[in-house]
């Protein structure tokens, strides 16, 4: 009974003019700011009031008849929206340690509840770009805050707020969330500029962590901006990511990498090289690599691919002697020196999954890591990777690359490469375990595809050695797959007159016969 007088007595003062508005507006927003108002009663009880005072209040009062609405209202709008969003927050690390996170989900749902209420006043008011302007930015944040599957969200939570995202876009007339932040045409000023302005107090080295959801509306909102509107922004995005991505917390790094990957793929390389900015990102990433964490490790080595192309402008630029792909070397190196004592598989699939992107940015180079690749190589053949046996798929990819790009050093490994081969051959043909069908017929496909371009670039040696198993092996797994050299070899030319050009020596990248050669015998 009190509550509905209280409820009435706000809703009154509505009906007569402005200044009466603003008035209960104002001390809505002063009890929902109080310290005491976050926890419960309190703020349940301004939530109360504020939904009467929106439900009595015509959309004139609000807004205005015309088309900009009273400043002063709007203003007051803008910071009650603030206020909202702030109230159903989640709490910092140490709060929701000591409070749980159970209440927030309620207040969420009840805080949507009043957000749709006010885009819906919103919406039927003459002036309505005008009224929406300082409501967005703390609306969108809501939405983004607990649309998403987190600790401090329930499915009513994230119902309601995906109700109000899709209120809000409708309300602004966009057809997407990238159509709101960016806008919806080239003349249209979009909205992620009052968003980060929203978010940026909280991204600091102090106050990141004071908001567990800051950095997931961060990085979500992030990747909806591309191309090439993320350019205009860079000062803003780049120190979050990098300030997220350097936390102690693999999560947290993960969602950093992924958000700096981001900014490489939507950024001219212009503006990253400027004031060094590629050299940072560069050098945050190579020391993410001696973390031993498969999730960071993939989206580290993912992001270096996309940041080479970058660095190589950088001294294409410069000029000089220097090599273009020194970076890229500096990876590798670091890769391999990795891979080769590892022994956690999950690791292990990781390195293999992306060793065959580096020999290809690489090419012939890869030669000065031919070694140590080799080591690699035979050492991840030997071991049995579990039923998709990813990561031996995946080296034997790598080896056909490696005796694409580098086939005239190829020939003195060509035994040490063969005999690793052979048992792969053979421990598929034998295996007995759960493996698939698919993947052992796909290993001894790949294995075969090894064998034959071994057999070219050593201009038949191959199958001379692999003559005497098809008289002597018994298993027919093995003899289909040295058949299959065999027949693939048949026709292939063994002379020295029709293989690779010797005329600028072994190992010349620069003889277009020579590629044009490879590319016949290879592909």
């Amino acid at each position: 009974m009190e509550r509905a007088q209280d409820s009435s007595r706000g809703a009154e003062p509505a009906r007569d003019s402005a200044p009466e508005l603003q008035r209960s507006v104002a001390q809505l927003l002063q009890r929902l700011s109080r310290p005491e108002a976050r926890p419960g009663i309190v703020g349940n009880g301004a939530l109360a009031d504020l939904g009467a005072l929106l439900e009595a209040t015509e959309c004139d009062a609000l807004f205005g008849a015309g088309s900009e609405p009273p400043r002063a209202v709007s203003e007051l709008l803008g910071q009650l929206a603030k206020a909202l969003e702030k109230w159903a927050a989640p709490p910092g690390e140490e709060a929701s340690a000591a409070r749980g996170l159970a209440d927030v989900a309620e207040r969420a749902a009840a805080v949507g509840e009043l957000m749709l209420q006010l885009l819906g006043r919103v919406e039927a008011a003459p002036a309505r770009a005008a009224g929406l302007r300082p409501l967005a930015a703390p609306v969108y944040v809501f939405a983004a805050t607990h649309r998403l599957q987190q600790p401090w969200s329930s499915p009513r939570s994230r119902c309601v707020a995906e109700e109000v995202l899709s209120a809000l876009l409708r309300v602004a007339k966009c057809g997407s969330v990238a159509g709101f932040l960016c806008g919806e045409s080239d003349d249209e000023t979009g909205r992620f500029a009052a968003v980060m302005g929203l978010l940026r107090p909280h991204l600091s080295k102090e106050s990141w962590k004071n908001n567990p959801a800051v950095r997931h509306v961060f990085s979500w909102t992030l990747q909806q901006v591309t191309r090439p509107w993320l350019s205009q922004h860079l000062e803003r995005v780049l120190p979050p990511s990098l300030l997220i991505s350097d936390d102690y917390q693999t999560e947290n790094k993960v969602l950093g990498v992924q958000c700096l990957h981001h900014i490489v793929i939507n950024v001219p390389a212009a503006d990253l090289l400027q004031y060094n900015r590629a050299q940072v990102l560069y050098h945050a990433l190579l020391n993410h690599l001696y973390m031993p964490e498969h999730h960071l490790i993939q989206a580290v080595l993912l992001c270096l691919l996309d940041l080479f192309p970058v660095l190589e402008k950088a001294v294409h630029w410069k000029g000089g002697g220097a090599c273009v792909t020194t970076h890229c070397h500096e990876v590798l190196q670091l890769i391999l020196t990795h891979m080769e004592p590892e022994h956690r598989l999950l690791l292990r699939r990781t390195y293999a999954r992306n060793l065959p992107a580096f020999v290809k940015k690489l090419e012939i180079l890869t030669v000065r890591h031919l070694k140590r690749l080799e080591r690699v190589i035979i050492g991840y053949l030997e071991v049995y990777d579990g039923p998709e046996d990813e990561a031996r798929l995946k080296i034997l990819e790598t080896l056909k690359l490696v005796v694409q790009y580098t086939w005239p050093r190829i020939s003195c490994r060509l035994v040490v490469l063969l005999k690793a081969l052979l048992k792969l051959i053979c421990d598929v043909a034998r295996d007995m375990s759960l493996t698939p069908d698919s993947t052992k017929n796909a290993l001894l496909q790949e294995a075969t595809d090894c064998l034959i371009l071994l057999d070219h670039c050593s201009q038949g040696q191959v199958k001379s050695l692999l003559a005497r198993i098809v008289l002597s092996c018994e298993d027919s797994m093995v003899v289909s797959c040295v058949r299959k050299v065999q027949a693939a070899s048949a026709g292939a030319p063994c002379s020295g007159t029709s293989g690779p050009c010797r005329r600028h020596e072994w190992g010349s990248c620069r003889c277009r016969h020579t590629e044009e050669q490879t590319k016949c015998l290879y592909v």
